[in-house]
């Protein structure tokens, strides 16, 4: 008979813990082959050492910052003013999504930096990172408690407050920090249209997410959507014995973050295991507390606090799994004005798959912002990128 404590719960439950993350933090697991994975053990693990030590990515650190939500929670943010950053010029708030960090922004933050080329080039522009609540560095709510992407809005506004209070704002949110940019935009719209000049929305989605397949057939989503949630309430019970679990299932879960965070297998390997250790690092009770929202969230009415004529980007992938390019093309029907460009081959985790692409989207749109602003853009910063192999750019003027 096997016993079910110690050592051989924590390994079933780490196996569980992989798949069941590998849905909720960087998609639906079900359907891999674990033959896949057959690279000895030892020499994987060697070789993940060998890229946590190597690799810089979420080695940028800012200036730190504590915002403190309206039922106590500490929200941890970090500001970044570069040389010749301009007063009055818009802050630039990012936003990220479920089971990663503000560090998933590597790639973003070091250009606006001015440390990784962009072209165009990001204009030098004050800006904030933040870690929603049970990821990062910011803390937790009440143990137990079911997390609303209504209370990501209100959270939002408290960074706000505390590290933007005055000047104008461009809001960056990716998947769930793009829907606490919409819960933000349904709870505070006066706030959203005296003090939000730009807005850029990334491989995310307005609602619906209950019908997505994550890739499998009918029948398995609709299984695994029945069963995630008990499953994740029992894991989160034994919180202790699945983290030690989880290192035993190391192999299967990095197969299933790069099966569901990018769009081909081409991914450079330090990239890869930087999500992986973003992923891994955010705690089972957190990822259940923070699951049955996706389901709730609705907020397409939200949309429409965005389609002042203000510059407005809708980014995705073709191949995204969680949040698939019919929600993006669905919210651009809900914001007409706005650049919706779809990318070819990439996957869930495009500000890490093709940083490239996504920094000269974001440069075009901040550029575009400062001018509409009334500041003077750096010279040769100006103007829309132009398309790219495998790139699907839709753009569209406001209505006069």
């Amino acid at each position: 008979m096997t016993s079910t404590s110690g050592g051989g719960w924590a390994r079933r439950a780490g196996v569980a813990a992989g798949a069941v993350l590998g849905l909720a933090a960087a998609g639906a697991a079900a359907g891999m082959a674990v033959e896949r994975l057959t690279v000895h053990r030892t020499l994987a693990r060697r070789a993940r050492l060998a890229l946590d030590a190597a690799g810089p990515y979420g080695t940028l650190r800012g200036t730190p910052g504590r915002a403190v939500a309206d039922d106590g929670t500490e929200l941890h943010f970090e500001t970044d003013t570069p040389d010749g950053a301009v007063d009055g010029a818009p802050t630039v708030v990012f936003s990220h999504g479920y089971c990663l960090a503000q560090d998933v922004w590597h790639f973003q933050r070091a250009a606006l930096r001015g440390v990784e080329p962009t072209a165009p080039p990001m204009p030098a522009l004050r800006a904030v990172y933040w870690d929603q609540r049970g990821h990062g560095r910011s803390g937790r709510g009440r143990a137990g408690e079911t997390v609303t992407i209504d209370r990501l809005g209100h959270d939002l506004k408290a960074v706000l407050d505390a590290a933007v209070p005055e000047g104008p704002v461009v809001l960056v949110g990716h998947s769930m920090g793009g829907m606490t940019v919409m819960a933000l935009a349904a709870l505070y719209p006066e706030y959203v249209a005296e003090r939000v000049v730009a807005v850029a929305l990334v491989g995310t989605s307005a609602g619906g997410l209950a019908e997505v397949t994550y890739g499998l057939p009918a029948a398995g989503a609709r299984a695994l959507r029945r069963m995630a949630p008990g499953v994740l309430k029992t894991l989160a019970a034994r919180a202790d014995l699945v983290e030690r679990g989880r290192r035993a299932t190391a192999d299967l879960f990095a197969g299933l973050v790069k099966r569901y965070s990018f769009g081909t297998r081409d991914v450079d390997p330090g990239v890869a295991r930087f999500a992986e250790r973003l992923i891994e690092s955010v705690p089972v009770d957190v990822v259940a507390d923070f699951y049955p929202a996706f389901a709730e969230h609705e907020k397409t009415a939200a949309l429409a606090a965005f389609d002042s004529g203000r510059p407005a980007l809708i980014l995705t992938g073709d191949r995204d799994l969680l949040t698939p390019r019919e929600h993006s093309e669905a919210m651009a029907e809900a914001v007409p004005h706005a650049d919706l460009v779809i990318v070819a081959d990439a996957g869930h985790l495009i500000m890490l798959e093709r940083p490239d692409l996504v920094n000269a989207h974001l440069a075009a749109l901040l550029t575009r912002t400062i001018h509409n602003h009334g500041h003077t853009a750096p010279p040769g910063r100006g103007g829309r990128p132009r398309g790219r192999s495998g790139e699907h750019r839709t753009d569209r003027r406001p209505h006069s």
